[in-house]
């Protein structure tokens, strides 16, 4: 009974301790490698954290963007769930219109859901973004172009 508790508090402490250092500047992940892809406008640095298996499905990785930085139109076979780490940022699905986006917001990408995401023209932006790899391969589509971008009233 002794060692539960220990592992039950040791745990709640882990997740505190992870919860605290995620609301600071630095995400304690890897910006990671510039990218050289085709399908974004501006720069984005990408770190792999997981790459999906049979085992752990999601793949997990870290972007980081410069100001003004955004991918193409895109859409995920199995979804794609975002955490907002740094910054300021655009989210919009197709035929809805822009969302803005802030350090500390959840965006839940439905399966299927053609959409694009990018920093802001002032602001960079970063986030955690977890998809499922099982039902295949993010779909890349056209680039968004500057009515899409600049549309937010």
């Amino acid at each position: 009974m002794r060692t539960k508790l220990l592992v039950i508090a040791f745990a709640v402490s882990s997740l505190f301790s992870f919860q605290s250092q995620a609301q600071t500047a630095d995400s304690g992940f890897p910006k990671g490698e510039l990218s050289t892809a085709k399908n974004h406008t501006g720069s984005i640095w990408l770190s792999e954290l997981n790459v999906g298996d049979s085992t752990f499905d999601p793949s997990i990785a870290m972007a980081t963007y410069n100001a003004g930085a955004k991918l193409d139109w895109h859409v995920h076979p199995g979804g794609q769930v975002l955490l907002i780490t740094e910054g300021t940022g655009f989210y919009q699905e197709r035929g809805k219109p822009v969302r803005i986006v802030h350090k500390g917001d959840v965006i839940k990408c439905a399966a299927g859901v053609e959409h694009w995401h990018g920093a802001t023209p002032k602001s960079s932006f970063a986030y955690i973004a977890v998809t499922p790899t099982q039902k295949g391969k993010t779909i890349w589509l056209e680039p968004v172009s500057d009515k899409d971008y600049n549309s937010l009233k």
